[in-house]
């Protein structure tokens, strides 16, 4: 048998609600008493029971995370962020892909009820209907990425548009005159919104658009980059919904015995770690994605704190996207 509270309690000369009140935060015990405990539960090596710590407590210190993949930079270091938050307030993170179903996604909301304090949710099948079927209510719920209407719910989300037009602006002022998109997933609504950006600055500049499908992964960026070197004309730019296409599409382009920005300059949205040490380094759209992470993190213990006697406030924040010069775009000769 491992060390229990009673032999903590025995130790230390009191009783196992003090110890129990001690090891939990709840006071009612002196300094002096406190540090005596600690002292004891340290020496005997004592681990409170998780579970039987969750049945008074209602607490499983725990926060669970849905989204819509686990692959690639993007996701490692929203996790990153996500986790590095919660170590800090001594919480656990759960984490489950949806993998673009929503049959998935649904299952994977319900397998962490009862598991988790709180979720954070980044799905594109994640509206309001889908949510209330799937999320019980009162559960503290922030959204990331994922607006819905109304004020049910605290979110966070990237100013796609705002940084996509950056881009495509960008471009354009370097004077490239062909500038083609690499559109992300169909159901994606970043690259939505990345998308009507570029439309909308082309038509501005009574430019013609050039749009190539894509994934959101490397190999998806290859496949468009080839296709891209063999239109003719071919475009002078290509603006990647996201930097792993990017990253793709720049390896088809020297394949072809083309040079990067010479013959054709490429851009990216996200700034993942990697797109500073590629050859020629990738012009992007900054998105603070570990922030992004650890925002959500703290919105969300705000909810787990308050919500039962002072519910914090359901926010809608946008975060802003910066351009990023590389030497990917430098201006056509």
């Amino acid at each position: 048998m491992g060390v229990t509270i009673k032999d903590v309690a025995r130790e230390a000369k009191v009783s196992v609600a003090s110890v129990s009140r001690a090891l939990n935060g709840h006071g009612g015990v002196t300094a002096e008493t406190l540090e005596r405990i600690r002292e004891v539960a340290a020496r005997l090596r004592y681990i409170p029971h998780g579970a039987a710590r969750s049945l008074i407590t209602r607490r499983t210190h725990t926060i669970g995370a849905l989204l819509p993949d686990l692959y690639g930079e993007f996701f490692s270091e929203l996790i990153r962020g996500i986790d590095l938050a919660a170590r800090t307030h001594g919480l656990q993170l759960l984490v489950s892909s949806s993998h673009d179903g929503a049959a998935e996604a649904a299952t994977a909301l319900r397998a962490m009820q009862g598991r988790v304090d709180g979720l954070l949710v980044m799905s594109p099948h994640a509206d309001a209907a889908f949510l209330r079927q799937n999320l019980p209510a009162g559960l503290p719920t922030v959204l990331m990425n994922t607006l819905i209407d109304g004020n049910d719910y605290a979110a966070l989300s990237v100013d796609n548009s705002g940084g996509a037009r950056l881009m495509v602006e960008h471009l354009a002022d370097a004077g490239y005159q062909r500038i083609a998109f690499i559109q992300g997933p169909a159901s994606n609504r970043d690259v939505a919104e990345r998308e009507r950006a570029y439309h909308a600055v082309l038509t501005e500049r009574a430019m013609v658009p050039i749009v190539l499908p894509g994934d959101f992964n490397e190999e998806s960026g290859y496949r468009s980059g080839q296709a891209l070197v063999a239109m003719s004309p071919r475009p002078d730019a290509v603006f990647a919904a996201n930097d792993m296409m990017a990253i793709g599409c720049m390896a088809a382009i020297r394949d072809a015995g083309l040079r990067i920005p010479e013959d054709i300059a490429v851009a990216g949205f996200d700034d993942v770690p990697m797109a500073r040490y590629v050859s020629p380094a990738l012009t992007t759209v900054r998105v603070r994605i570990a922030d992004l992470g650890r925002e959500a993190l703290e919105q969300l213990t705000a909810q787990i704190d308050d919500h039962e006697d002072n519910p914090a406030p359901r926010t809608h924040v946008r975060v802003s996207a910066e351009l990023m010069v590389r030497a990917s775009t430098a201006p056509p000769r």
